[in-house]
């Protein structure tokens, strides 16, 4: 199956990164019929197109949309973009920013005007240097075009946008984090819905608030000016994954890069167009960035890219940071690394994620040193089974599922760990098989 092209069609033509080029290829003409429909029509065309939310938890774009106050009611409301794309296995978002940035922009404009939207912020990781400049570049275009800032396309709808810079905390790419981050306060997530209101009620400066990911913005030009039935076309072999996805593919293959594909498409057919594994036979592949559970090579061969039917292999879509792994990949060692990042980013607000991410780490540094022990195992689990859905956000079930599918999927690779001092695999090929980390704390080797 070749690529589907929507959103990375025009990724190498350097003109399209420019305005007037964004403009020959048919830019800024969703925008033009978006302000000439009302707004609720917006709304019911997002919803009509199935889109999901591209930032990892696949949540209904409309949803969200909708439950933006009709009416402002004395309260300036915001669109924020989630561009901090912290997930390791993913760079989908820093691609488009980089080259497809007013597509971005102009489907939170478009966003803007379905939620009566009064202020627009781009939350971009601090790393990608490069991608705020020309989104900030691209940004002062729309102004000079008037597509930004007052009246705009003579509908008398105002609409600014700026760009901010995060600190490159992981954790700022959880939206009540990120916000709290925008604002000037540490980046730690707030309390959620129940016990809080949710972000469209009261989210940044305690006001209505949408928040959506760089690719699901970028989706949306394409969904007002070909209508969301059109669009829901693409994905329709699938229960309730619409639209086309881009798949950051990594890992052991011959040609990592993004690629755009619909739903539907098999994993397998993925890796083909990533040519290939490279350096041995596939192994396992973790489909959703790092903190999805991993999968083998029989389960690989069964996946589909979809919502609900890569869960039927034990596995999610995520963010769509696809690493493939080779034959020669020591599983202890690649989780082992894992929990490390996780370890390190967790911001240490609540309990189960500030210890349990150290627990994590010290167990698996101590059988990676030789110093495992049977029961290992069993309090691996435990750990994860205490730490997953106990948190205060996400990240805790971010460190907690990679440890534990791997457990489930490669048992036999930490028992051999643990009965033998050292790796299954014995090939000097291997990808992660790193040295000993100076982090590993007295009490984890004692």
């Amino acid at each position: 199956m070749a690529e589907c092209r929507l959103l990375l069609e025009h990724t190498e033509d350097p003109k399209y990164r420019t305005i007037d080029g964004f403009i020959d290829k048919g830019g800024y003409l969703g925008l033009r019929k978006a302000v000439k429909m009302d707004r609720q029509a917006v709304i019911d065309q997002v919803k009509a197109s199935g889109l999901r939310g591209r930032g990892g938890a696949g949540f209904p774009t409309w949803i969200k949309w909708n439950g933006i106050e009709k009416e402002r009611a004395g309260k300036k409301h915001y669109v924020l973009c989630n561009a901090d794309e912290g997930e390791p296995g993913t760079f989908k978002d820093k691609e488009l920013m980089e080259n497809t940035p007013h597509l971005m922009i102009e489907g939170m404009i478009i966003a803007g005007w379905a939620t009566l939207g009064d202020i627009g912020y781009v939350y971009i990781r601090a790393e990608f240097v490069d991608a705020a400049r020309t989104v900030k570049a691209a940004i002062d275009e729309a102004y000079e075009k008037g597509y930004l800032g007052k009246n705009i396309l003579g509908s008398g709808w105002d609409f600014d946008m700026y760009v901010h810079l995060g600190a490159g905390s992981y954790e700022c790419g959880e939206e009540s984090a990120m916000m709290s981050s925008l604002m000037g306060e540490r980046g730690m997530p707030r309390l959620k819905f129940p016990h809080a209101p949710l972000p469209t009620v009261e989210g940044l400066w305690e006001s209505p608030t949408v928040i959506n990911n760089v690719e699901t913005f970028a989706c949306a030009p394409s969904i007002i000016l070909n209508g969301g039935e059109w669009y829901s076309t693409l994905g329709a072999s699938t229960k309730n994954s619409r639209g086309t996805k881009i798949f950051s593919v990594s890992g052991h293959v011959n040609k990592p890069g993004n690629y755009e594909v619909e739903f539907g498409t098999s994993l397998m057919e993925l890796l083909s167009l990533a040519g290939g594994m490279k350096g041995g036979e596939l192994k396992a592949c973790v489909p959703g960035g790092s903190s999805v559970p991993i999968i083998d090579a029989a389960a690989c061969e069964k996946a589909i890219l979809g919502y609900e039917e890569i869960a039927e292999v034990g596995s999610m879509v995520g963010s769509g940071g696809c690493i493939f792994l080779n034959e020669h990949t020591c599983i202890v060692t690649f989780i082992w690394r894992t929990a490390m990042f996780y370890m390190k980013e967790s911001c240490g607000k609540c309990t189960p994620c500030r210890e349990g991410t150290v627990w994590l780490y010290e167990i698996l540094s101590r059988i990676r040193a030789g110093g495992g022990r049977p029961e290992d195992v069993g309090l691996l689990k435990e750990l994860c089974s205490q730490i997953d859905g106990r948190s205060f956000c996400g990240l805790g079930d971010a460190a907690a599922w990679p440890v534990a599918g791997a457990l489930k999927v490669f048992p036999e690779e930490f028992e051999y760990y643990i009965a033998n001092g050292k790796s299954i695999v014995q090939t000097p090929e291997s990808r992660f098989m790193m040295p000993e980390t100076p982090l590993l704390s007295p009490a984890a080797s004692a």
